[in-house]
């Protein structure tokens, strides 16, 4: 593509230095495993979504499993989630034995929180809102756990989140991205932390070591790597300028649509993961846009309980209608003032 969706090239030449220095200072250091360069990534993790413990894991997914499990989901468990999501929010679910139940959405991609309330029962164990997009979910008001898939929610304004627990993405294309897989688990429920820490080291509680007990809980063995805490902590300085571009990207682009093409709506304070737009003939105007070398795409194509994996038949026509209509654009940091007019040249001519 002439104009990738994201360009990591374009954000190591920003971050190169520093996080090449930060690398080999961990290599050098010996240090290979924890570690105050783990301690200071998780410290950033948590400040970010304005919580007091973060706990850096090895992918998202793992963060969304522990922290299920660390509020209680266990096999034959229920667990409610947007129908409109990627299919981790659903697969980590179904990793712990539990069965996942899809609601609809709201017309931002949100889990719609009347939905999720008409849907507890008694074997609800948890409720998984997604920050879709950079849009900030609500959850319904309730007695049920609350773990909000927060992987596409970094750098939204003010810094919060709704769950008990919250699972964060650090894969190398979400705007605070790694040089591979991470996460994090961020609150400020001590005894819950303390709790996912347990899991995440195969159930171990104390200081790590070949004797200590296990609290019955049966864990895994999940961490984020100091190489990866390092270049995520170069990214600090640079972060929430890269946010406000977004932004700013994103009411360029709501400013020059052409007629016929909506902006997804966005909550206030959205970090903008990514912009979406709706039309008709979506298909259409996508093949029209990547033909011209645009790295447009559908995040995503279909409601996850339409997957084969799971063929689960839920009511859902508002995430069905927007899972048929949307297109990502380009909008990440990098990307130039002539890419940006290129692009909605390019979108103008293909809706024509």
């Amino acid at each position: 593509m002439k104009i990738p969706i994201i360009d990591l090239s374009r954000r190591h030449a920003v971050i190169g230095a520093e996080a090449e220095e930060r690398v080999l200072e961990v290599l050098r250091s010996g240090r290979l495993i924890g570690g105050p360069v783990v301690a200071e990534a998780e410290a950033m993790a948590a400040q970010l979504f304005n919580r007091t413990h973060g706990l850096g894991v090895n992918s998202g997914t793992d963060a969304l499993i522990i922290a299920l499990q660390a509020v209680g989901v266990r096999p034959g468990d229920e667990v409610i989630i947007p129908a409109l999501s990627f299919f981790a929010t659903a697969g980590a679910v179904s990793a712990l034995g539990a069965v996942p139940v899809f609601v609809d959405v709201l017309p931002n991609a949100t889990i719609d929180p009347n939905k999720a309330k008409e849907a507890i029962t008694s074997k609800t164990r948890a409720i998984v809102p997604v920050h879709l997009y950079g849009n900030m979910a609500s959850a319904p008001a309730c007695d049920i756990p609350i773990v909000d898939d927060a992987a596409q929610g970094v750098g939204g304004t003010p810094a919060r989140s709704i769950g008990h627990l919250s699972a964060i993405s650090t894969y190398p294309t979400k705007t605070w991205g790694g040089a591979g897989d991470g996460g994090f688990i961020v609150g400020s429920d001590e005894t819950l932390m303390n709790r996912a820490r347990s899991l995440a080291n195969h159930g171990m509680t104390g200081i790590p070591n070949h004797h200590v007990h296990h609290d019955g809980a049966i864990g895994r063995n999940t961490r984020l790597d100091p190489v990866q805490a390092a270049v995520l902590l170069a990214q600090k300085q640079h972060l929430q300028g890269w946010i406000l571009k977004r932004q700013e990207n994103a009411r360029w682009y709501d400013d020059a649509l052409p007629s016929g093409v909506t902006p997804l709506p966005r909550t206030e304070g959205s970090p903008v993961h990514q912009y979406i737009v709706q039309t008709d003939n979506r298909d259409l105007v996508l093949a029209k846009l990547n033909q011209a070398g645009i790295g447009a795409a559908v995040y995503y194509p279909k409601p996850m309980n339409q997957q084969p994996a799971f063929a689960i038949s839920a009511t859902t026509p508002v995430a069905d209608e927007i899972s048929n209509r949307i297109i990502a654009l380009p909008v990440n940091e990098h990307l130039r003032d002539d890419e940006r007019t290129t692009i909605m040249n390019t979108l103008h001519d293909a809706v024509r």
